[in-house]
């Protein structure tokens, strides 16, 4: 079976996504500590402000482990946003795993941005098969990623405008939605990443 492991820093939809996680398949644990040595992928959800979450991240030792992370990884909204340089929110560092800043939808009718939407899937990845194409994915956010490198960009939203909605690093991906709360298509999506997971245990 599959490990994944979940990274608890006190700001995340847990039940949710290991609810989710198992109900594909994976062994899931909860972690509070960097240890993730029996793991073979690793889940970072977040919600609320990045500033908040790089405290919680840096005071259980988390920031380091992280920016030298060996094995596939899934940031979720806020844990996709940390994957960064830095985010305007708070004006925080983050952990610098893929080059760029976070920015608030500034061009949004609303804010924060939440309630279903559709994905513009920018080029196939492998977390997305299997994904329909007019699947709705679930939102709750004001900012979102702006990349250095335009092709870590795997799938956009429009909410006003076009934001970063999914990227991809080598074997890291964020996604600024939910997948635990998006019913059939986000059950699709964690399936993916628990088997991208497997895979990169295979090989190692």
């Amino acid at each position: 079976m599959t490990r994944i492991a979940v990274v608890d820093h006190g700001a995340g939809n847990l039940v949710s996504i290991c609810q989710g996680l198992e109900h594909v398949g994976a062994e899931v644990t909860i972690i509070t500590d960097p240890d993730w040595q029996d793991a073979d992928g690793v889940v970072l959800p977040g919600v609320g402000a990045t500033g908040a979450a790089m405290t919680r991240l840096a005071d259980l030792g988390f920031v380091e482990t992280l920016r030298a992370i060996d094995r596939p990884l899934l940031g979720i909204c806020v844990g996709m946003q940390v994957l960064f340089d830095r985010s305007a929110e708070d004006d925080t560092e983050c952990l610098g795993l893929m080059a760029g800043s976070v920015e608030e939808l500034t061009f949004a009718p609303r804010l924060p941005h939440m309630g279903w939407n559709q994905l513009d899937v920018a080029h196939s990845d492998p977390l997305f098969v299997d994904v329909p194409a007019e699947a709705l994915f679930y939102f709750v956010h004001s900012y979102a990623p702006v990349p250095v490198d335009p092709t870590v960009v795997v799938a956009t939203a429009h909410h006003g405008n076009s934001f970063v909605a999914a990227v991809r690093h080598g074997p890291l991906w964020g996604v600024q939605f939910h997948p635990e709360r998006s019913g059939p298509a986000g059950l699709i999506l964690l399936s993916n990443f628990v088997q991208l997971a497997r895979a990169g245990a295979r090989a190692a």
